[in-house]
């Protein structure tokens, strides 16, 4: 059996149980023994033994060859020998203990759209969808015509490269001054100082000539008769 059809059933039938983390790496640069080994995670007991299962009644539909296959007892590493392909079917625990992907894993392979092509899902999708006519993603463009372009005159070309005059440069305008009248408490605070009494001032003091002349009166002793 082809190789390529070989693991499209494998992955068409591990996904079918619903297999976990399906990965599909390239052996031959490694080993002569296989081709492929693909590696895939169970929850449980139950569904690595479906997944096993599921992987060697779809080959063998397929006309693929089963050589043999281990661990079926406990469940927890099941291991389907396809000849030119090993299926590991591992509960994650083992599964990250052992790191298959660390050994085998230097070519992987890209399963996509078509590791479900023998399946009915892979078959509707392949049939074009109508394309809706509201998107403008899938409306046709529009055909695009070449423009030929003319020479303009000798004239036109000198008037294009002469320089445009400049325009003066507009004068800016004058606002006019408006006046505030100033607020009511400025005016009332006005208002109350001139209602105020005039302030006492001192009388300026008069000049020494303007002075009455100052009478001095000389005490003169009494002489005793003696």
């Amino acid at each position: 059996m082809d190789i390529k059809k070989l693991q499209t059933l494998v992955v068409d039938a591990l996904e079918d149980v619903k297999g976990q983390d399906i990965v599909v790496f390239d052996t031959v640069h490694l080993t002569s023994l296989f081709d492929r080994i693909a590696v895939v995670s169970g929850t449980s007991n139950r569904q690595t033994k479906a997944l096993a299962a599921s992987v060697r009644d779809k080959v063998k539909l397929g006309g693929g060859d089963v050589v043999g296959m281990e661990g079926e007892d406990t469940g927890e590493w099941v291991l389907v020998d396809l000849g030119d392909m090993i299926v590991h079917i591992m509960q994650p625990a083992i599964r990250q203990y052992y790191r298959l992907e660390e050994i085998w894993g230097d070519k992987p392979v890209k399963l996509g759209a078509a590791k479900r092509k023998s399946t009915p899902e892979a078959e509707d999708a392949a049939v074009a969808k109508p394309k809706s006519k509201h998107l403008a993603s899938t409306q046709a463009a529009p055909e695009v015509k070449p423009v030929r372009e003319t020479r303009a005159p000798a004239a036109k070309k000198a008037a294009a490269k002469t320089p445009a005059a400049k325009k003066p440069a507009a004068t800016k305008a004058v606002g006019k001054v408006v006046k505030v009248a100033p607020p009511k408490s400025e005016t009332a605070a006005v208002a109350a100082l001139k209602a105020l009494p005039p302030k006492r001032t001192r009388a300026a003091a008069a000049p020494a000539d303007a002075l009455p002349e100052k009478k001095v009166i000389k005490r003169t002793a009494k002489k005793v008769d003696e």
